[in-house]
């Protein structure tokens, strides 16, 4: 399918620790907040399995659409454990918009969004509940994807273990926990359209299928259809039965949870996918955080209509510069590009003759770090003789998003938006597919 994308990069945010997790908020009211996650290996070798020696650092962001520099501003940030994995609970709990957190400590911890005398919203501690001795917890996820009853949170671990907790008068308390894998369990997820399944992915190579019902003593199904650990799981909040799935094996898999013996496609994205994430509203939208091999977004409509094949790439960021570990969403509306302005008149001491194109010079955060633009012959633009992005009605894209990642060593947070525009609009299929109403 022929289209026209671009990608930009709105702002850096230096973390300071390694960043591994992003997720903006999908409370309605709060749309505009992004909670970002660190984590951080203090000591030598010998420290590695001691979880004092990790430490992290919870970061509050809100971002504004009116504020043309700098939209993301910092609301709060916490020193924490380390932090593997966070997540935003889909709906409100007694009115507050809740995060759970996968800690180094082997905690899952609730924080629940408040507002503060000072700086306006913030986070406070709701709970906490350790998951096992001597491990981390690595993943979480909330069971509200699609439905607001009986919320639980599953969370696995570095021991193998898969834990389901419920959230009692703001206690977290649990109602089962298993064994579900030789070695790490990388990733638990739940089933969006039947919270009694539960998917979880280790470095032991296999994927799992779990239904609470008949109690976690055997899987439903193992699939041993990645080649290496499988990182990555995430059940579709719009087609019943579809899950996508990543691995170190650099692959993307997605599966028909009726016939998990084979997958409906697979798509090399060249790099360990350690995050995929479904667009909250655009169905066939995938977004795949690939480690060694940047932020790639697939159009997944060929696969889910039963047409077979790699699922296209179409659009790329590719402004970090380490593992690309976090990325997300957002629901954010976003205003559509400004229309070309008239010309301004150049300053007679520009040292910018407007001729050539804009680029951005990105120079590592490890050394130094800056963002400016310069021209074709790398002489520096200030930022007030800097041309406005500008488009005409033709090239008015048939979709914004705003999207946030972090990747881990350049301790790097963007945020970024992505325009796109389809040349031809994909009809909807008529043959039977995974969760269509034939299905």
């Amino acid at each position: 399918m022929a289209s026209r994308s671009k990608t930009r990069n709105l702002q850096v945010f230096d973390t300071q620790l390694h960043a591994d997790t992003v997720e903006w908020c999908p409370v309605s009211a709060n749309h505009d907040l992004l909670a970002c996650g660190t984590y951080q290996l203090q000591g030598g070798v010998g420290d590695e399995h001691a979880s004092s020696s990790r430490t992290g650092r919870l970061y509050l962001f809100e971002f504004g659409q009116g504020t043309q520099v700098s939209p993301l501003s910092e609301l709060q940030r916490l020193d924490t454990a380390a932090i593997l994995d966070l997540k935003w609970c889909h709906v409100p709990l007694a009115g507050r918009a809740v995060l759970g957190v996968a800690a180094a400590t082997g905690e899952l911890q609730l924080y629940a969004l408040s507002d503060r005398q000072v700086g306006g919203r913030g986070l406070r501690t709701l709970s906490s509940l350790q998951v096992g001795a001597e491990r981390l917890a690595l993943s979480l996820d909330w069971s509200t994807g699609r439905l607001d009853s009986d919320v639980r949170v599953v969370c696995s671990d570095s021991a193998g273990g898969v834990s389901v907790l419920a959230l009692a008068d703001s206690a977290l308390l649990t109602l089962s926990q298993w064994t579900a894998h030789d070695y790490e369990a990388w990733i638990s997820a739940f089933s969006y359209w039947d919270t009694q399944l539960v998917y979880s992915g280790g470095d032991d190579c296999k994927l799992k299928g779990w239904d609470l019902r008949a109690g976690p003593s055997h899987p439903t199904f193992t699939s041993k259809r990645h080649s290496m650990g499988v990182c990555s799981v995430h059940s579709s909040p719009h087609r019943e039965h579809v899950l996508a799935t990543g691995s170190y094996d650099e692959q993307v898999l997605l599966w028909d949870g009726r016939n998990m013996q084979r997958p409906l496609s697979e798509s090399p994205v060249g790099g360990g996918v350690w995050r995929l994430k479904w667009h909250p509203t655009e169905q066939h939208l995938l977004l795949a955080a690939c480690m060694h091999n940047d932020f790639h977004i697939l159009h997944c409509q060929q696969a889910l209509d039963g047409g077979g094949g790699a699922c296209p790439v179409v659009a790329s960021y590719v402004l970090h510069n380490s593992l690309a570990y976090g990325a997300d969403w957002s629901r954010l509306s976003l205003q559509a590009p400004a229309p070309c302005p008239p010309l301004l008149v150049e300053p007679k001491n520009s040292p910018w003759d407007g001729g050539g194109h804009l680029k951005i010079q990105y120079e590592s955060p490890t050394t130094s770090f800056d963002t400016s633009l310069e021209d074709d012959v790398g002489r520096y633009i200030p930022e007030a003789n800097a041309a406005p992005p500008c488009s005409s009605a033709q090239e008015t894209p048939s979709l914004s998003c705003l999207l946030a990642s972090c990747s881990f060593y350049d301790h790097m947070l963007h945020v970024w938006r992505w325009d796109w525009a389809p040349e031809e609009a994909p009809q909807e299929p008529e043959r039977s597919g995974p969760g269509s109403s034939s299905g």
